[in-house]
């Protein structure tokens, strides 16, 4: 019996060294948002990979993304989730911002900008701290900015 396409998938190794289990519908998102030119939506997603995979198993495999590290789940200007990769550098994912670009969509970790936990009042608790700034990045930039 053959191993599946999956297992020769350069992000198969990446999944298994997280210790979960390599399906096709991780590989084939992992896949189409590595060579993404932007952050995209569920749908976006859902209807690239016309593969066949159920809206439900494509919200499950992006939620394990965001929870393994592997990618990021930015909310946009239409309060729509968006999702892209990681980058390699930043799996381990501590606290830090983001940067969104409103022109290409693009989300890019921003280590060097820490964002701490903010004091919370008594009885309550944090899981999830977000920080995304948003605007033009390097590439969109205008080269000639109005005076």
């Amino acid at each position: 019996m053959s191993a599946p396409a999956t297992d020769s998938s350069p992000w198969a190794g990446r999944i298994h060294a997280l210790g979960a289990r390599v399906t096709p519908a991780r590989v084939a998102v992992l896949q189409l948002l590595e060579h993404a030119e932007r952050a995209l939506s569920h749908r976006e997603i859902e209807e690239a990979l016309a593969a066949g995979f159920d809206r439900v198993t494509l919200y499950r495999v992006l939620d394990w993304l965001v929870d393994s590290g592997l990618g990021h789940r930015v909310t946009d200007a239409e309060r729509v989730f968006r999702f892209s990769l990681a980058q390699a550098e930043t799996r381990a994912h501590g606290l830090h911002a983001h940067f969104r670009c409103e022109d290409c969509g693009k989300v890019f970790c921003l280590d060097e900008v820490p964002a701490p936990a903010p004091p919370l009042p008594a009885g309550f608790s944090s899981h999830t701290v977000e920080y995304t700034i948003t605007g033009h990045c390097a590439r969109c930039e205008p080269d000639e900015k109005p005076r």
